[in-house]
């Protein structure tokens, strides 16, 4: 079985917005092909790693035909022969090519693209389906799915500077029993939006972003939804937020763009402890700016029972990982392969916060694609939670509709 990469051809497809993304196949010498296309966020931390995009007139200057030429150049001719089961090797290879810390020559998302093919190439070579490739016969952790489905922030164009309202199905028993739980409060939530007479426009995630006034008035409308579905809040189905605050942040106080209100830190603190008090809020990312360590510390102290969940403060980096968790910033990491660009350093972010007492979590973008594997990666890591998005659009339901495959594969 000669696993040696034969041939590595890339091109740029649409992702969920309409706008370019890269898609790369690597062929192997025994004629196996994996291909992986890479997402791209909208709200997007400072310390990511970067995103190469060409400039211009094309697409915006959107297009990726750069990073193209980056995996089928200078990628190909380092890789050509190598082995495609040997990931730490290729990762490190193309990290040394580039040279930079945040993947700035090469693109994050053009090496992305690459390290991901491989692990499917080699793991199809194997004949095993890819989580079980990345985690052996250890992972058997079906995640529990966060369901984005109301919108706000940057992802929709309405009053609402919460950018995420999502509901956690606590007391499904399988992945399948969530979906069809989150699926049923979506619907129930569309109907009642309609009855009221609110846009029902969609935003980034498949969410409903409705012109609603207040963060109040968008959780009212989830309670009213998950018990117009037969669930009970808080015993059946609990809320998580995305506040993505780092939007807000000028690096001394907070200002809500679309409220046109002003806050400390110690006021947003109170504020979320007011919405913690009076909805089942169960899990808060985050609710602080990428660099206000001391914010999320207060919060993590101060909210025992809630879940403080780092995304641009960690931007799936080990290092920025171990900071917070030397400074106690919160309880939970946001895991995105595409802040980090490869597949091991996606790996060793998890590891190095599990190691801290953390809890992870596997994350989709708001810009998305087809491609399935983050449902893989966070059964193959045993992250225990996922983020795909509203159980609705193609690009979100394919990585349900692959969890509840893998969970018949684990029974």
């Amino acid at each position: 079985m000669d696993l040696r990469i034969h041939d590595i051809q890339s091109r740029q497809i649409l992702d969920s917005r309409g706008n370019p993304t890269v898609e790369t196949t690597v062929i192997l010498k025994n004629g196996t092909a994996g291909i992986a296309s890479v997402p791209s966020g909208a709200s997007t931390g400072t310390f990511e790693a970067h995103e190469l995009r060409d400039g211009g007139r094309a697409f915006g200057g959107k297009g990726v035909l750069n990073a193209v030429k980056n995996v089928e150049g200078t990628i190909k001719r380092a890789l050509k022969g190598i082995s495609a089961d040997k990931q730490r090797l290729i990762d490190g290879l193309m990290c040394d090519l580039d040279g930079t810390d945040t993947k700035a020559n090469l693109g994050a998302n053009a090496i992305l693209s690459v390290s991901l093919a491989c692990a499917k190439a080699a793991a199809f070579s194997y004949r095993l389906p890819l989580f079980r490739y990345i985690g052996g016969t250890s992972a058997n952790v079906i995640p529990m799915p966060m369901m984005n489905i109301l919108n706000g922030g940057k992802h929709a164009p309405n009053k609402l500077d919460i950018q995420e309202f999502m509901i956690i199905p606590v007391s499904a028993q399988t992945v399948f029993d969530s979906v069809q739980m989150g699926a049923e409060v979506y619907a129930s939530l569309g109907k009642i939006l309609k009855q009221n007479g609110y846009d029902t426009a969609i935003g980034d995630e498949g969410g409903y972003a409705p012109q609603a006034d207040s963060a109040e008035e968008a959780l009212e409308l989830i309670c009213e939804a998950i018990k117009n579905a037969g669930y009970q809040p808080k015993n059946d189905i609990c809320i998580a937020l995305d506040v993505a605050a780092g939007e807000w942040y000028n690096g001394s106080e907070y200002k809500l763009p679309k409220a046109d209100v002003k806050m400390t830190r110690i006021q947003l603190l109170e504020y979320y402890m007011k919405l913690v008090s009076e909805y089942p809020i169960i899990s808060i990312e985050d609710p602080f700016g990428e660099d206000d360590y001391i914010g999320f510390s207060e919060i993590t102290k101060r909210m025992k029972s809630v879940q403080i969940v780092g995304d641009d403060l960690f931007v799936t980096n080990p290092d920025r990982i171990r900071k917070g968790i030397e400074c106690g910033c919160s309880t939970a990491v946001l895991i995105k392969p595409n802040q980090i660009g490869t597949l091991s350093e996606t790996i060793d972010a998890v590891i190095t916060a599990k190691s801290g007492g953390l809890k992870t979590i596997l994350s989709h973008r708001s810009g998305d694609t087809e491609d399935t594997a983050v449902a893989d990666i966070a059964v193959g890591l045993n992250s225990g939670q996922i983020k795909i998005g509203a159980p609705a659009r193609g690009e979100r339901t394919c990585k349900y509709n692959r969890l509840i495959r893998i969970e018949q594969m684990l029974r």
